[in-house]
């Protein structure tokens, strides 16, 4: 299958403008769009075994976007890092989406979010009247929800703006293992595949992670009190959702936890829960099992109107 194409689409900001990078698979002329955005640290090459999987699987033409958030991959770094925060990420979406609606009319729009790219798309999906081209369809949540645990905030504090000097691609695959084990199991072939867009070569030869050290900035100034106050507007977002809504969760996230996804399915759009055992936070999309969950529900036909119960894979 042929390598994503890499694209740019300008955003506004207070300090003129900046561009964000986009990987595209599939038809670029499809009008059913998938947007799969990633989580904190992360960038869009995450997608790459889903895309793979969602094409392969596809009876119809498919577009897939997977965007590097600003500050990731080949996006641009903010000139002021208070922007790395989900309202200015969901208004680069907006400008994304646009972009995508003026190259070719989105009849179709799904959304897959992993922890941040979940929050953004909450955003997205829970803001009324917001200049979509086209209400979001499907939504993915991927191990995150309205609800965040305290603990695992400062876990990802501990790693968060590090971003390192490593003398080869296995040293640098192999510290980040070391703090992403609750990913669960891969082979080494398949971590080596995802830690290798993770990073970016210097001068000297070596490897620095891909991300701007101050996307850490906004995240450092969280408390306990501010995360527990922010929640009440997250499950406002939520309950807004009109989007058909899948949450898929590691059995044993750190980060959502098994009462909050519960909540999830019971208020809202009643989200249908699958929890992925021997992983924490939070599935990769690479075992053939997470893909089967997603692609399933994506590209069921929207003439199959049952709900699936709850279940556990």
């Amino acid at each position: 299958m042929p390598d994503p194409t890499l694209n740019y689409v300008p955003c506004a900001d207070a300090a003129g403008g900046h561009r964000m990078a986009y990987w595209q698979w599939g038809d670029a002329q499809a009008g059913h769009v998938v947007v799969c955005v990633h989580g904190l640290s992360r960038q869009g090459r995450d997608f790459d075994v889903l895309a793979q999987g969602l094409l392969s699987r596809a009876a119809q033409p498919l577009r897939i976007v997977c965007p590097d958030v600003v500050g990731r991959g080949h996006s641009d770094w903010l000139v002021d890092p208070t922007g790395y925060q989900v309202p200015g990420y969901a208004a680069d979406m907006l400008q994304l989406l646009a972009q995508l609606h003026a190259q070719a009319p989105v009849s179709t729009l799904d959304w897959v979010g992993t922890s941040m790219g979940g929050l953004i798309g909450m955003a997205v999906c829970g803001t009324p009247k917001l200049p979509l081209p086209v209400p979001v369809r499907r939504l993915v949540l991927n191990d995150v929800g309205p609800a965040i645990e305290w603990q695992a905030l400062q876990r990802i504090g501990t790693y968060l703006g590090n971003t390192g000097h490593f003398e080869s691609l296995q040293q640098a695959a192999d510290a980040m293992w070391a703090i992403s084990t609750s990913f669960g199991p891969h082979t080494p072939e398949q971590w080596l595949a995802l830690s290798k867009p993770m990073l970016k070569s210097l001068h000297d030869g070596a490897f620095t992670l891909h991300y701007d050290p101050a996307i850490s900035v906004p995240f450092r100034t969280v408390t306990q009190e501010s995360a527990a106050q922010g929640q009440a507007a997250l499950w406002q977002l939520y309950d807004n959702i009109r989007a058909e809504t899948l949450l898929t969760r590691g059995a044993n996230s750190d980060l959502l936890s098994h009462e909050t996804a519960q909540a999830m399915t019971q208020r809202g759009p009643h989200a249908r829960l699958v929890e992925f055992e021997g992983v924490g936070h939070a599935p990769t999309f690479v075992p053939d099992n997470q893909v089967e969950a997603v692609a399933s529900f994506l590209l069921r036909s929207d003439s199959a109107h049952e709900k699936p119960d709850s279940g556990t894979s």
